[in-house]
């Protein structure tokens, strides 16, 4: 034990992008959860309709409706989720949760945004070979997307220390 406490010591930043990373698996968790009991349950019956809105466009054989909703339900849950665990976890912030609120707001909007709109374009590229997996693994893609816009807007700007 005293071996991590000197490396972490040593390597703050490291430790911290870590930590974050091991901690965003509650939010993962959450994710995944949901987008299984919703794309099985909550909204299944919406699984046939083709859905599209704006840039949004889920096809009947990438999910449809059903497969939008669930993608939007979990994403919302998870950030909820995230939001909670970084601040008190990973950063110990103590910062005003009003001031920082519209920050976070933004960032897990635009993250949001990708993270809706593109699983529909990932599961009809590889439905042909992953079949009822292809929404596991857009949700794959979409975590890591979210950890390259959230590490830096939690730690730099809705994290930081006041």
């Amino acid at each position: 034990m005293q071996a991590i406490l000197e490396w972490k010591e040593k390597h703050p930043d490291l430790y911290e992008f870590i930590l974050f990373n091991i901690m965003s698996n509650v939010a993962t968790i959450t994710n995944f959860s949901v987008l299984w009991i919703g794309n099985t349950w909550l909204f299944q019956q919406f699984a046939g309709q083709n859905f599209s809105w704006l840039i949004f466009d889920y096809s009947s054989a990438s999910g449809g409706l059903g497969g939008f909703l669930a993608f939007l339900t979990a994403y919302i849950c998870a950030q909820i989720v995230n939001f909670i665990v970084q601040r008190k976890v990973v950063f110990n912030a103590t910062v005003n949760i009003i001031k920082v609120l519209p920050w976070y707001v933004l960032t897990v909007t635009v993250a949001g945004i990708i993270s809706i709109w593109l699983p529909a374009y990932i599961i009809e590229l590889i439905y042909p070979y992953a079949k009822g997996f292809s929404a596991t693994l857009a949700n794959v893609v979409n975590i890591f997307l979210q950890v390259l816009i959230n590490y830096p807007m939690l730690k730099f700007v809705i994290m930081r220390k006041e």
